[in-house]
């Protein structure tokens, strides 16, 4: 598997090299922003680990340039670890997000869960998703409501399959988190709810219910 660590850092990008590199995977290391956007656009990538503070081009930036051409799978590194920090690397398109200092084995571990998630994803068949007037088709990864295309990032549109999957199935935060990020239940849950308010934003109408509802104490809910 084919890793691009985007790291200015040399002592810590030399270390996650050095650690993917014994654990079977073949790893490039570019050292700020132009550079490691240039490496990502060049060649075919498994996977990119991306520092979001980067000279020359931050990670943000690297992050929405390089997943407005390609469907890449991008874990944020930072020293940074607000929520609000997480949701603007995470809206920006990232995968994930890991704060320093951190566990070569969290990182692993993080690895394969988006590995696995894209595996999952490359064998779902062609089909569509329904509910109300919600159209969602989750090859083209194209939502409509009635003739409207409504435009979603990539976390709303895990989030939003979650839901239409899950028709009249509370479903957690815990579960939202384990299942979209990849977060165990101690990450803070209020990322869902960011991701949810924004949902709903892009979904709803003022004149009707809306079609996330909130069950208190308990969680999120498509209900027919």
């Amino acid at each position: 598997m084919d890793v691009l660590v985007i790291e200015d850092e040399d002592a810590l990008s030399e270390f996650i090299v050095l650690e993917l590199s014994h654990e079977g995977y073949n790893v490039t290391a570019a050292y700020d922003g132009r550079e490691g956007l240039e490496l990502a656009l060049d060649r075919k990538w498994d996977i990119v680990l991306l520092d979001l503070m980067l000279p020359k081009l931050n990670g943000i930036e690297v992050c929405r340039r390089l997943k407005a051409v390609k469907d890449i799978p991008i874990i944020m590194i930072t020293a940074r670890d607000s929520v609000m920090d997480r949701v603007l690397g995470l809206d920006s398109g990232a995968d994930d997000y890991i704060a320093k200092p951190f566990a070569i084995e969290e990182l692993l571990a993080r690895i394969r869960v988006i590995m696995r998630r894209e595996e999952k994803r490359n064998d779902l068949p062609s089909l569509l998703l329904q509910f109300k007037d919600l159209e969602l088709n989750i090859e083209s990864r194209i939502l409509k409501k009635g003739e409207k295309l409504i435009e979603l990032t990539k976390k709303e549109y895990d989030l939003l399959f979650m839901f239409m999957k899950n028709i009249n199935r509370v479903l957690t935060r815990e579960v939202l988190l384990e299942n979209i990020w990849g977060y165990n239940a101690e990450i803070e849950t209020n990322v869902v709810d960011v991701y949810v308010r924004h949902l709903r934003n892009k979904l709803d109408s003022a004149d009707k219910e809306s079609y996330i509802q909130t069950k208190r104490g308990m969680g999120y809910v498509m209900r027919e």
